[in-house]
């Protein structure tokens, strides 16, 4: 599966949420209960949301960094995301090295790297539901 891109996307493994988002995967689904559909969706491996500017998406990196999220790690001397990516889907993809996606521009989308992309889960897929 594959998440659909808009704008600015902050990606994060469900691996990842389920590890270090206090009270886990399902706690994290209900307190974005309300943006699910909206500004937020998952595949089977990926959970994004988003912002509109550069100024948002700072908030909700520092968000998520106080929630115990470690932003970014340095390997080789190079700056790298590292329990969640920023994405710029109309503007080339992951702003940092990120090992664990792959981000197809032209189809706006992105997937866990080692999965296939399949399906698309995005704002219509959960307007439907």
């Amino acid at each position: 599966m594959a998440v659909a891109l808009e704008f600015i996307d902050f990606v994060v493994p469900i691996a990842v949420i389920r590890l270090k988002y206090p009270g886990g995967w399902e706690k994290c689904l209900w307190d974005h209960r309300e943006l699910i559909g909206r500004r937020v969706w998952y595949d089977d491996h990926l959970f994004r949301d988003g912002a509109m500017n550069p100024l948002d998406m700072r908030s909700l990196g520092s968000l998520w960094e106080r929630l115990g999220f470690q932003a970014m790690e340095t390997r080789d001397g190079r700056e790298c995301w590292k329990d969640f990516c920023v994405v710029e889907g109309m503007y080339g993809g992951s702003t940092l090295t990120c090992d664990w996606i792959e981000v197809d521009r032209r189809q706006r989308l992105a997937y866990l790297k080692g999965t296939e992309p399949g399906p698309v889960a995005g704002r219509t897929v959960f307007e439907e539901t």
